[in-house]
C-alpha cells in the first residue's frame, strides 16, 4: 500500500489510520454505487457490498442479465463510492466519501464459496438471491482508494499486491 501525498514513517502511520478509516467505513455501510462503462457512456448502480479485511478486494453479487454485468464483461475498469452521508447540511463537512477504483471480475473455483460467504456475513437476507445459478459473484481488485473527508480533503491511497 503506497499513500502518494506523504513520506516516511508518518506516511506509514497515516497509511494505517487510513486503513482503519476504510475499514470502520465498510464495516457500517451497506451500499455503494457502483459505476462502470459502456462506449464512453457511465452507468451507475447501487449495490450491496463487502469488503475484504486488508480493503484490497470489494465484493457485490449481480444477476448475469444485467446491464452492469454487460459492461463489466466489455470494460472491467469500474469505480465503486462508499461514504457515510445522512443527508442533512452537516455532511458537506462530516462525511466521508471513498471512491474504489479497480478491475471487476466474476469469482469463481475454490475460493467463489468462501467469498461468498464473507459476503453473506454481511447481507444475509440476500443469501437466495446471492446462491441463485443466473447470479454472479463479483469482485472488485482495487488498484487505489480516493477518500474525501470536510470537503476538500483529498487523499490518495495506492492498493500495491
Amino acid at each position: 500500500m503506497k499513500q502518494t501525498s506523504k513520506s516516511g514513517s508518518h506516511r506509514y502511520k497515516e497509511e494505517k489510520e487510513l486503513l482503519s478509516l476504510l475499514n470502520r467505513l465498510f464495516s457500517s455501510q451497506r451500499y455503494a454505487v457502483l459505476a462502470t462503462q459502456k462506449a464512453g457512456q457511465p452507468y451507475t448502480n447501487l449495490v450491496a457490498f463487502a469488503a475484504s479485511e486488508d480493503g484490497k478486494r470489494l465484493f457485490f453479487v449481480t444477476p448475469r442479465a444485467t446491464r452492469k454485468f454487460t459492461n463489466i464483461g466489455e470494460d472491467p475498469h469500474v469505480s465503486m463510492m462508499i461514504d457515510n452521508r445522512e443527508n442533512t447540511a452537516s455532511d458537506i463537512n462530516d462525511a466521508t466519501a471513498v471512491s474504489a477504483i479497480g478491475v471487476a471480475e466474476e469469482v469463481s473455483g475454490q475460493d467463489k464459496e468462501a467469498l461468498l460467504r464473507l459476503f453473506l456475513s454481511k447481507h444475509s437476507f440476500l443469501e437466495t438471491f446471492a446462491r441463485s445459478a443466473s447470479c454472479a459473484l463479483m469482485k472488485i481488485s482495487v488498484e487505489k482508494y480516493d477518500i474525501v473527508r470536510e470537503f476538500q480533503n483529498v487523499v490518495e491511497l495506492e492498493m500495491v499486491s
